[in-house]
């Protein structure tokens, strides 16, 4: 599989991942993932180093997503998303229409506090197009915390029923479209935005 490199330096690997790809496997062992694709790749071009995930993505969703060249970095990397120094922002198609265009979403997830905030991009007839910043970072947060507030994402299968709603779409309509940090070696802002992947533009563009 070609995946994009958004990219990349001496220690770090940027790329897009594509929607209906785990980036590690599940406790079902699955042998074809993301990391191990990559991995397959840098073996078979002669590459020395290990790519390790610094961070995960859903199955379902497409975008932005950092490796690190070696466990060392990865943990620098991985320390700067648990002390928040990361700054995320998604693209997501959400059911209905939100009564604020700004707010945020603060609810436990698994006993942890969680905190999403978000910002309206545009209102279609049936959905919202919205820019979302997951302060913290806890499993399906994003998803989760729309479920919440009855506005799940389009293409929910796993928090909401998809037969309560009149809008389908074969994967979650969620994207990583921006990462912004302070780059743990060189020190320098690191700044990475995508476009809207191709299969939600054309969704965007026809409902």
């Amino acid at each position: 599989m070609n995946i994009p490199i958004i990219y990349e330096d001496d220690w770090l690997l940027v790329v897009n991942k594509p929607a209906g790809l785990l980036t590690v496997p599940t406790p079902r062992n699955e042998s074809r993932t993301l990391t191990s694709i990559l991995n397959q790749d840098a073996k078979e071009r002669g590459l020395e180093f290990k790519l390790y995930p610094c961070h995960r993505l859903d199955r379902d969703t497409s975008g932005l997503i950092i490796y690190a060249k070696g466990p060392s970095i990865q943990k620098q990397m991985m320390d700067l998303f648990r002390q928040r120094l990361v700054s995320k922002k998604y693209i997501a198609f959400v059911h209905g229409k939100l009564a604020k265009t700004t707010g945020e979403i603060s609810s436990a997830i698994e006993g942890k506090t969680a905190l999403t905030k978000y910002k309206l991009l545009e209102q279609k007839k049936d959905y919202g197009l919205v820019e979302v910043v997951p302060v913290t970072g806890r499993t399906n947060q994003i998803r989760i915390h729309f479920k919440n507030i009855q506005h799940p994402l389009v293409g929910e299968d796993k928090f909401a029923f998809r037969r309560d709603f009149s809008l389908r779409f074969k994967r979650v309509c969620l994207e990583s479209s921006e990462l912004k940090f302070k780059h743990p070696q060189t020190g320098k802002e690191v700044v990475l935005k995508l476009p809207l992947d191709k299969d939600l533009q054309k969704f965007l563009e026809t409902h």
